[in-house]
């Protein structure tokens, strides 16, 4: 069953939000990830800091594509801080960074209804400005950093320098051989928790940031005829803001939260969706730089209830079905989306493409499409 409430005109939020600022992954090598995310993903490398500039604990790599902005921290050596977060969990996103207008006013707020304070309030300061900033604790090692850049203009924070792009990828664009982007923008961001934790997680986000469930997901919804969990999905008022969460449900087999909560050690960012406005490009041009969707059996798209379903979308059902791209429509208007399959050694973090045309709506049409193939890849692992 599907729940869904109106996106009304928030006149009281206790914690408003302009959306998230960037999200940091800590990994085990931010140069040859940068360099990965620059190739494959197509993201513009735009800032660094590290020894370099007087940092001598990690080099820190800042990517973006429009409006996403990805942070990749590396350790430098044994010990430097974050160092035990990659042994523990692999790559993975440590800090999921929220913008906010006032950010003792949020801060305050998160405190004083229950959220473990990590860092106070406090102002970062070099000749382009000053960004105020403060931290609070979430779901396993995940954090939320506030931030407040409006009196910044810098290439990201005080400490961070101009860094010419990685990747010249200028010469394929004008030969129109690659998009010049191939997303936008952060659409949503995934949290997987543990059995019987998802509730609590839910109503963490309500209390601390008053966020509203926006949809929820249970029983056949999001089953297939081994594995099984549960989904809720909270968001900001705007719908700026949007965080699934996940736990795993009792079923025949291990389910991909499972797995994923058993290689990753523990709760965290499970996937990251970003949104694309031409999804048929960004796809061809990331499957040539190397990176590997999921695959979708053919049968999914000669399924006559689908094609009934889904009626008029802006690409022939073929093109789809080369690319093994899905589609789903709800009340609001249809969605193209495609995931990735894990973009590191444990099967843990993967992101999704998603081009929205009205729908509001995450593809409860194709979880069971999803997750077998998820199941396909699981069982490949010997994980299933």
């Amino acid at each position: 069953m599907t729940q869904t409430m109106e996106n009304l005109s928030r006149t009281d939020d206790v914690f408003p939000v302009k959306g998230v600022d960037h999200l940091k992954f800590l990994v085990g090598n931010a140069k040859q990830a940068a360099h990965f995310y620059s190739t494959a993903f197509g993201m513009t490398c735009v800032a660094y800091r590290g020894p370099e500039q007087g940092y001598r604990d990690h080099a820190e790599y800042v990517l973006v594509s429009g409006g996403a902005r990805f942070v990749l921290v590396g350790a430098v050596h044994a010990g430097a801080p974050g160092a035990d977060h990659v042994t523990k969990h692999g790559d993975g996103i440590q800090d999921i960074a929220i913008e906010v207008p006032d950010v003792d006013k949020a801060y305050a707020h998160a405190v004083s209804a229950g959220a473990r304070g990590v860092t106070e309030p406090h102002d970062l300061k070099d000749e382009h400005g000053t960004v105020r900033i403060a931290t609070i604790a979430t779901y396993g090692d995940t954090l939320h950093s506030l931030v407040d850049r409006s009196g910044y203009d810098g290439p990201f924070l005080p400490g961070f320098v101009t860094r010419e792009p990685i990747v010249d990828r200028q010469p394929a664009i004008a030969a129109g051989l690659q998009p010049k982007r191939f997303f936008q923008a952060v659409d949503h961001v995934v949290g997987n928790v543990e059995l019987g934790r998802m509730d609590e997680w839910v109503e963490f986000y309500r209390r601390v940031m008053g966020f509203t469930n926006m949809a929820e997901f249970i029983g056949d919804d999001i089953a297939t005829d081994y594995s099984a969990l549960m989904s809720k999905v909270v968001a900001d008022g705007t719908r700026k803001v949007k965080f699934p969460l996940n736990e795993p449900a009792v079923s025949q087999r291990k389910s991909q939260i499972d797995e994923y909560l058993e290689f990753y050690g523990g709760p965290g960012a499970q996937h990251v969706a970003v949104a694309t406005n031409d999804i048929l490009a960004s796809v061809d041009a990331m499957r040539a730089a190397g990176v590997q969707f999921l695959d979708t059996p053919d049968s999914y798209y000669e399924d006559p209830e689908l094609r009934a379903r889904i009626g008029n979308v802006r690409v022939p059902i073929e093109e789809l079905q080369r690319r093994k791209i899905l589609v789903d429509r709800d009340e609001d208007g249809y969605l193209l989306q495609i995931f990735t399959a894990p973009v590191q050694d444990r099967p843990t973090v993967f992101f999704e493409l998603i081009e929205r045309h009205g729908s509001l709506g995450f593809g409860k049409g194709n979880f069971k499409a999803l997750f077998e193939a998820i199941e396909r890849e699981q069982e490949l692992r010997g994980n299933l």
